[in-house]
This record gives structure tokens, C-alpha cells and sequence, in this order.
């Protein structure tokens, strides 16, 4: 299974419902996308960092998570600058640098790190299973998140399924090349996992109606909402809604 790191600990946000975690994640996601402003944007950083703290997470873990968005992010570094149109501040050749475009992907930078760092804070320190449960309890259409949760607990089922194929491949000598031998055989392999993945689903969801399912997940713990969620859930808004406005 996926281990699921975060979700393990004692600190204020583990023991918060997760409806509200929610709630506030989707909140302060949409409010930093739509800020322009580096003033706001610098306090959801230091919020976003702030409740990393209050987490009590490694922070070893959360620069290794923040290093791969961060490599994506370096590709538009390496682009917007050369491409967004503005004041020109270095030529490079053919190519100029943009002022606007350097802003553009600071300003990117800012809002992918703190949007992921609350999507740690908040979303990763509940478990996928209390997750689906808070989103049920949100009335969001029952069959979006139950695809949601197939997705993400057969996710594991397809990788160890691409290993086993993978390793057969070596026993067979096979070595990737940049040659037609080699694509063709990567594409057989995808035929092989997309074939082998719909056979399993199919197994899985037979497995299923023998049990019963009829549709709907039924669950016997339900959240209990308290004087503690309310005021964190409170607190945690005001300061996303004071930053924008400040």
C-alpha cells in the first residue's frame, strides 16, 4: 500500500476534522490563484509555513515534496522569461529577457509552494479513508468519490503490476535503447497494464456485488464536530480572508 506519512501524528491539524481541513484547503487554494499581489502572497507563504510548524511534520519530507513541484516550476523559469512579452532587461542573442516574465514566474513559484504546503498541512496529515469519508459528508456526488478512491488505492496494484512486467523484460535480456525494438516493446507493455488493469477491475468489482455493494459506501464512524474544529476552522479563515484583503 502507499504509505501515507503524514497522516500519522498527534498535533492539532492530525485530530482536526477533516471536513474542515478541507473546507479551508479548497478556501485559501482559490484565493491565492486568484491573487496578483506579492503583499498577500508573501503571508500565505509564511501561513502555509506556519501551519507546517503547527503539523509537527519532518521537514525533511516536506523539501523532498517541494523539490519535485519545484522541478516542474523550474521549466517555466526557464521559459516565461524568453517568451512573456515586456521589458526587455538581457539579450541573449535572438532572445530577451522579460521583466514582466521574471515577475510572472516568481509569482508562480510563490503560489504553487504555498498551495502545496497547505495541501500538506491540511489535507496530508488526515488519511485517504478519512478524507473520502469528509468528502461524502460534503455532499459531493457519490460515484466522483468513489472514483477518486479507486484511483488512488489501485494506484499501488498497477505499479506492482508494471514491476512484475518490467522484471520479465530483463530476464529476457531486454535493454531500453533509443531504437523502434524498444518503443515497440514499451507499447506493449501499456497494452499489457491497460489489459491487466481492466481485468482487475472487473474481478474487484465482482468481489464487490458478491458482498453486497449496491452503489454506496456505508460507514460506521462518523465524524463528531466540537468546539475545538469550529474555532480552529474560524481562525484558520480569518487570517486567509485578512491576508487578502490586507
Amino acid at each position: 500500500m502507499i504509505k501515507e506519512k503524514f497522516s500519522e501524528g498527534d498535533s492539532f491539524l492530525h485530530k482536526l476534522d477533516p471536513r474542515v481541513k478541507i473546507i479551508v484547503a479548497l478556501l485559501f487554494s482559490a484565493i491565492v490563484a486568484v491573487t496578483d499581489r506579492y503583499t498577500p502572497l508573501w503571508g500565505d507563504l509564511l501561513l502555509a509555513a506556519g501551519l507546517i510548524i503547527i503539523a509537527k511534520l519532518k521537514i525533511r519530507e516536506v523539501i523532498l515534496r517541494l523539490l519535485v513541484v519545484n522541478s516542474f516550476i523550474l521549466l517555466l523559469w526557464i521559459m516565461l522569461p524568453f517568451t512573456f512579452s515586456g521589458e526587455k532587461i538581457y539579450i541573449l542573442d535572438s532572445l530577451g529577457v522579460s521583466r514582466e516574465g521574471i515577475k510572472y514566474a516568481f509569482l508562480l513559484t510563490i503560489k504553487s509552494n504555498s498551495i502545496i504546503l497547505v495541501g500538506i498541512a491540511l489535507l496530508s496529515t488526515s488519511s485517504i479513508y478519512n478524507l473520502v469519508h469528509a468528502l461524502l459528508h460534503l455532499y459531493l456526488p457519490d460515484k466522483l468519490v468513489q472514483l477518486s478512491f479507486f484511483s488512488y488505492r489501485y494506484i499501488h496494484t498497477i505499479h506492482s503490476e508494471y514491476i512484475r512486467l518490467n522484471n520479465a523484460l530483463k530476464v529476457r535480456g531486454f535493454k531500453a535503447q533509443t531504437n523502434f525494438h524498444t518503443y515497440k516493446t514499451y507499447a506493449y507493455l501499456i497494452g499489457m497494464m491497460l489489459v491487466r488493469s481492466y481485468d482487475r477491475s472487473k474481478r474487484v468489482y465482482n468481489a464487490m456485488l458478491c458482498r453486497g455493494f449496491k452503489g454506496k459506501f456505508w460507514t460506521l464512524n462518523h465524524f463528531s464536530f466540537n468546539k475545538s474544529d469550529f474555532i480552529g476552522g474560524i481562525v484558520m479563515i480569518s487570517c486567509i480572508i485578512g491576508l487578502m484583503l490586507f
